[in-house]
């Protein structure tokens, strides 16, 4: 049996591939004119609205049945305002406030943006249960670790959305929130019994799935109660056994990036694809790291050959491109309803919690130039490098003459927090850390510079740890831009 033309086209209509630059290239127009399922959108794809929306257009004017995917969550994981920083809180903002009806404007806000666009399907929320307060890569991604609050802003995110004429996307199925590792790096265990993850990680996928939620998204991890051989992108036991036949899923299934290392590493591009397809995916994401032509036809061969060898019978290929071509075809009337003004913005000032230690003397409002210090620790790929973050610059803003110091991990050391005591001598100080729990070296600085300066105030936005830390400590609960700047008017005595 060879490669037929057919089963050639048949291949590529459950890609989803990136690509490289601000305009379309010819071969991902030529593709999708010949059937490509669609392409997935990443920051650098995303310059303006208007030029993403040309690119959009172009792209269909190829064909206008589609999939065009990106990975807008809000809050650290943005690609539409990656240059920029979010103007929304992410996800555990919004658990924090636990408004759901806040929660569905802010993502029917987010879906506004991207039908503007041209985006018809995001690949978001992510409905995982941050049970791990030490996961490398969910932590603020999630609504929190309470699986029923997880799942009914799971539930008011995807009604949001979808009411904006934009396909939602729960992921990372069957729930990523209790891990220590990267997937992008190596493969996740999860080695909670089936029972408890029937009770936390399953609950808010249940509720998506009763929410009419069009697609879910796989994650690349290693759940030994239902498969200890397989990871979920490319088990049946999951994808097909737990997924569509015993919770009942009859949309999309999409797979994460497949070139990360949870999965390629073993299994490489082409064989990763051929695996998931067979488990029961439907759509292969990929392009954040391989974004050429000839990447496509590696995973398409792979596929094709699967299916000539007998390892993926062409009938599960035909019903994953039936799946991708009814959700390219969906098209869903936006509800036109007012949304509040700058409504990320209210979002973010409600998400936060400020503490005061008892017999502290007041130190807020602050009203002369401060010297800030932001600690900026690394952060995971999901997340846009030099994307914009903190609360130093909004506070400038505010008070002119503020001066702000960031330092990594490295820069943090060798006597920069005496550097810091000197510069912030007869100043207000503002300590702004990022997940300060995770780091040891962040509490290592802030501690130091505590023992001198007990006036200090703390910014935390990351996972919020340790409240003791600090005159006042301020918790934003995100590090949008939005979430910077409602830390800034705690700080001034203007929220």
């Amino acid at each position: 049996m060879k490669r037929s033309p057919d089963l050639l086209r048949l291949a590529e209509t459950v890609l989803l591939p990136g690509f490289v630059g601000t305009a379309a290239p010819d071969w991902v127009r030529r593709r999708l004119a010949d059937g490509l399922a669609g392409v997935v959108l990443f920051s650098r794809n995303v310059d303006t609205p208007a030029q993403l929306a040309d690119l959009t257009s172009a792209l269909r004017a190829e064909n206008a049945d589609i999939l065009i995917g990106i990975d807008e969550e809000a809050g650290e994981v943005t690609r539409l305002e990656a240059r920029t920083g979010s103007s929304r809180p992410g996800n555990y903002a919004l658990g924090v406030v636990d408004d759901v009806a806040l929660t569905e404007q802010v993502a029917r806000d987010v879906g506004r943006d991207l039908r503007t666009a041209g985006v018809n399907i995001d690949f978001a929320p992510a409905a995982d249960v941050n049970s791990n307060p030490d996961n490398p890569v969910i932590g603020l991604r999630s609504f929190g670790a309470d699986p029923a609050l997880v799942a009914r802003h799971t539930a008011a995110w995807i009604r949001g959305l979808q009411a904006a004429g934009v396909a939602a996307c729960a992921k990372h199925f069957p729930g990523h929130g209790d891990t220590s590792v990267d997937s992008h790096h190596s493969i996740p265990r999860v080695t909670a019994s089936a029972e408890e993850l029937d009770e936390v990680e399953l609950w808010p996928f249940r509720a998506a799935i009763q929410e009419g939620v069009r697609s879910v998204m796989t994650g690349h991890l290693l759940v030994t109660a239902y498969d200890d051989e397989l990871p979920a992108t490319l088990s049946p036991k999951i994808l097909t056994g737990l997924l569509r036949n015993r919770l009942g899923f009859e949309g999309l299934i999409v797979t994460d990036g497949i070139e990360m290392a949870a999965v390629a590493g073993r299994y490489g591009l082409g064989g990763a694809s051929a695996l998931a397809i067979a488990a029961g995916a439907d759509s292969i994401c990929v392009g954040g790291e391989n974004s050429d032509e000839a990447t496509v036809e590696l995973i398409r061969d792979a596929i094709v050959d699967a299916v000539i060898e007998g390892t993926l019978p062409e009938e599960r290929l035909a019903d994953a491109a039936v799946r991708v071509r009814a959700l390219a075809s969906w098209h869903a009337a936006a509800a036109e309803t007012e949304l509040p003004d700058e409504i990320g913005l209210a979002a973010a000032r409600r998400a936060v919690r400020v503490t005061r230690r008892p017999g502290m003397p007041a130190v807020l409002p602050l009203v002369v130039a401060a010297h800030v210090v932001e600690l900026a620790p690394e952060t995971n790929l999901a997340i846009d490098k030099g994307m914009p973050w903190g609360a130093g610059e909004p506070l400038s803003k505010l008070l002119p003459g503020t001066t702000v110091t960031r330092l990594s991990e490295p820069e943090a050391g060798d006597g920069a927090p005496d550097r810091v005591l000197c510069e912030a001598a007869d100043r207000p100080l503002v300590i702004v850390v990022r997940d300060a729990h995770r780091h040891a070296w962040q509490l290592d600085f802030v501690e130091h510079v505590l023992a001198a300066r007990p006036d200090g105030v703390i910014v935390e936005m990351g996972l919020p740890g340790r409240t003791d830390l600090g005159a006042v400590h301020i918790a934003t609960h995100g590090s949008a831009r939005v979430c910077g700047q409602a830390a800034a008017e705690v700080l001034t005595g203007q929220a």
